[in-house]
């Protein structure tokens, strides 16, 4: 199968050539042997309806995201070429703010099929509050314990969530019938779209280490299989359908050096490999994850990534062979949701039924800070917000009856925005925070648990930190006030945490001696990669977590960021 791809000037004359309309269809006079197709892509929307704040919600410097832009831009967009399709590399829904996350997500589903998406795969994200939530997501329905909080019917998603490497795995000890059930995928594992005569393969993918970061519970009897050979797998079904043409929707990643929106400098991550190893007959891979920007061509494959929350678009243009079926000509540039543009009147419509129903909590000031307390992380992985969210964790549960807890952990993946000293989001002054943006910071609603630890295990979990999911990054786990330890990340894994330096008040952390220490209940079952926190007894639970951080704005009335003087990193 031919394939190439055209960059710089001819890209252009590509994009070009397509927005003329001369690839549309049948009776085009010399294009008539083949097809434009357009291609509108974007990821990890995350619940962004109303536009981000902060450094959430721009590019560069530029104002971006926030779904009344959004859906106008693929509009004009699609205006180019009858010949479009809009397509989603997951995490639509979850970590989202308020004013979506308060109603289940149903308003993003109902933005999002307002804006015309067509096709996305899920997310990891997608599986927060467990799998038979992500079916109520796709079919509709109230929600079981809230039921139809706006007092209309949820109709569910109009697009289709793929899931090609999540199957349902029997249990073959329940009945005669489950030891003869087979697995199957938990959704569709792909679709087909007919284009202009042409037909053209969607597979959707989640990345396979989904159960290293979410809560355990919410993904009961799935398995995760790996993401090329699974690929690969659907691809040569497609293929065997007379399907030449074939996209993967894939929520995973990667990262480039570059600021360049369009730009594939040094890319790493797991995205490199996994795109190598995909099968020639895989033409475009549509990524996500990582919420970074790129465009790549990786093992003759398109790979791009849109960042995230609605503020970029990849407008991806395939010319095929009608004949043939194959892709003859490939672009893709990725595009900015600028907030220059008219705002799409029913998304309008849709954000402001769904913020009246949120204002009376969105908008109660629960505290102040002095300044911008950011997520930003040190050299030594400490950041002042993850401070002041350990902080307040630990005041939750120090207690003899919440815990009697001497130590709180929180994983910075779990910190989803910075607080911003003049973001002004329900009328406040200045430094003023409300719960809208609190709970934005914190928006999985996690409980808080207390369990007894070693000193032993503490040690093992600190050294976890370099062996986790992050795909070599540093992640470290977020510490409250009186815990301190030093690391050398260059000496061998398990070693590099100078045990001698972990202390508590000053006081050196013993080996066998017991601790109550706090952490969120996503980490209590041994998200992130956390598994020695699985081995803690004496479990007492405690209240969600943004309860406890509205609790400790009332105690201290006004918050400063943290001091970054917990983590020492030697090397």
């Amino acid at each position: 199968m031919k394939r190439f791809v055209l960059i710089g000037s001819v890209a252009i004359a590509v994009l070009t050539v397509a927005a003329l309309g001369l690839f549309a269809g049948p009776g085009d006079g010399a294009a008539k042997d083949t097809v434009s197709l357009q291609l509108l892509a974007f990821n990890d929307f995350h619940g962004n309806i109303e536009p981000p704040a902060g450094s959430s919600g721009r590019i560069g410097t530029t104002d971006a995201g926030g779904v009344e832009y959004f859906a106008t831009h693929l509009a004009q967009l699609k205006a180019t070429n009858p010949n479009t399709l809009i397509v989603g590399a997951g995490d639509m829904i979850g970590a989202s703010p308020l004013t979506s996350a308060l109603f289940h997500d149903e308003p993003t589903i109902e933005a999002l099929n307002d804006a015309g998406l067509d096709v996305t795969a899920v997310g990891n994200h997608e599986f927060d509050e467990g799998a038979t939530e992500l079916i109520r997501m796709q079919k509709g329905g109230c929600h079981p314990k809230d039921g139809c909080q706006d007092k209309t019917p949820f109709t569910g998603a109009k697009f289709q969530y793929l899931s090609a490497n999540v199957f349902l795995i029997p249990n073959r000890n329940d009945t005669k019938a489950g030891k003869k059930a087979r697995a199957k995928p938990l959704l569709p594992p792909y679709t087909v779209k007919t284009i202009g005569g042409v037909k053209v393969g969607f597979i959707g993918m989640t990345l396979e280490g989904t159960p290293l970061i979410v809560t355990p519970a919410g993904i009961q009897g799935l398995r995760f299989y790996p993401e090329a050979y699974m690929a690969n797998y659907w691809a040569q079904n497609l293929r065997k359908q007379g399907v030449k043409t074939i996209v993967v929707l894939l929520h995973e990643g990667g990262f480039q050096t570059s600021s360049d929106i369009n730009g594939c400098v040094g890319i790493s991550g797991p995205i490199v490999s996994i795109a190598n190893l995909m099968s020639p007959d895989i033409d475009v891979v549509v990524s996500g994850h990582t919420h970074q920007a790129y465009n790549c061509v990786i093992g003759n494959k398109i790979v791009t990534s849109a960042s995230s929350f609605g503020r970029l678009i990849t407008d991806i243009d395939l010319t095929i062979d009608r004949a043939t079926g194959d892709v003859v000509q490939k672009t893709a540039t990725n595009r900015i949701v600028t907030r220059t543009v008219e705002k799409d009147a029913s998304e309008t419509e849709l954000i402001n039924k769904y913020k009246t129903l949120a204002a009376p909590l969105a908008n109660k000031v629960i505290g102040s800070i002095t300044s911008d307390i950011s997520r930003t992380a040190n050299a030594a992985g400490e950041s002042p917000l993850g401070d002041v969210i350990a902080d307040s964790q630990l005041a939750a549960t120090k207690s003899a009856t919440t815990g009697n807890s001497v130590v709180a952990f929180m994983n910075p993946g779990g910190i989803r925005a910075d607080l911003t000293f003049n973001q002004q989001s329900g009328g406040e002054q200045p430094g003023q925070v409300t719960y809208s943006e609190a709970f934005t910071v914190q928006p999985f609603s996690n409980t808080l648990v207390v369990k007894t630890t070693t000193g032993d295990m503490i040690k093992r979990l600190l050294e976890q930190q370099f062996d986790n999911p992050a795909k070599g990054q540093i992640r470290l786990l977020q510490v409250s006030n009186g815990f301190t330890y030093s690391f050398d990340f260059s000496k061998p894994a398990g070693s590099r945490v100078d045990a001698s330096s972990i202390k508590l008040g000053g006081v050196t952390v013993v080996a066998a001696t017991k601790y109550r220490v706090t952490m969120n209940s996503f980490l209590a079952t041994g998200g992130d990669g956390f598994s020695v926190f699985n081995e803690g007894t004496e479990q007492l639970g405690g209240e969600v977590d943004i309860d406890a951080q509205v609790a400790y704005f009332a105690a201290q009335k006004t918050l400063s960021p943290g001091p970054q003087n917990r983590i020492v990193r030697t090397g």
